[in-house]
């Protein structure tokens, strides 16, 4: 079956846009669709939470000897070192806490990618007349494949990972690219649900990102803000997380044109 190809840019007039508070709107006037939201919920939450705390533990073990000790301050030229110290400390735990979560929610994002996908399914043919045009038919090798596709993101995940590790050995700027890097890598989480129905391909994902940056950072901020909260991020993003992919999934639908709205119930 034909795949549904990213189409042209819109040129000077602006994509369509859904907000998430419509968003929101359109999730509770769906008691079943909320009722499988639920479900995904718990599942999100429990895979991201056990691997959360595996790799905080690798992180923590592999980085503690480097913290240990502060600078010892014995005149007053050794306090900028400690205060630079402390600042690089207290950079490096938040950070460090920002690419645990992630390793850890692309682990649940892996194992649950089938059910996300099967909640933009919903969503999209309860938003849009439209949104089965194209798709490619139901089907254990379809689920499959869906699993397959959340893996090649989880591995782009983890490269970004390493590249964030990198970056932020530089002061300030490192750490500027390291939030921008995230903003985009949650937006192609979230693209890659509604974009699997359709059998797009990992390089037409990536491309669609690129093709709508400006709207692909408005999706990708929250969630990446989010991952920036100690603890609570990981009971939050498994919260939202079906929220971000109907939001995703229905602004996808509007940019692509398939935005023939189906009336409410």
């Amino acid at each position: 079956m034909d795949t549904v190809t990213p189409q042209p840019g819109y040129g000077s007039k602006p994509p369509p846009w859904v907000s998430l508070h419509s968003s929101l709107i359109f999730l509770y006037s769906y008691p079943r669709l909320l009722g499988w939201s639920l479900i995904l919920v718990v599942m999100t939450g429990v895979f991201t939470w056990l691997g959360y705390h595996l790799s905080v533990n690798l992180i923590d073990k592999f980085t503690v000897s480097y913290f240990s000790t502060q600078p010892v301050v014995e005149h007053l030229w050794h306090w900028p070192l400690l205060w630079g110290w402390t600042a690089i400390k207290w950079i490096f735990l938040v950070l460090s806490r920002v690419v645990s979560f992630y390793l850890a929610f692309v682990l649940a994002y892996c194992l649950t990618t089938p059910g996300y996908v099967f909640l933009s399914t919903w969503a999209g043919n309860l938003y849009t007349e439209k949104a089965g045009q194209g798709e490619a038919m139901f089907s254990l090798v379809g689920i499959l494949i869906d699993l397959w596709e959340g893996v090649k993101i989880g591995g782009i995940g983890l490269v970004v990972t390493v590249a964030a590790l990198l970056a932020n050995l530089i002061p300030v700027i490192g750490q500027v690219t390291v939030f921008i890097l995230y903003v985009y890598y949650s937006a192609l989480m979230f693209v890659d649900f509604p974009a699997s129905r359709y059998r797009w391909s990992l390089g037409q994902k990536i491309y669609w990102v690129r093709q709508y940056r400006n709207q692909c950072f408005r999706l990708g901020l929250l969630p990446a803000v989010i991952s920036i909260i100690p603890v609570f991020n990981v009971f939050l993003m498994a919260l939202f997380l079906p929220l971000f992919t109907i939001h995703t999934t229905l602004n996808f639908l509007a940019i692509e044109g398939n935005n023939s709205i189906v009336p409410q119930p």
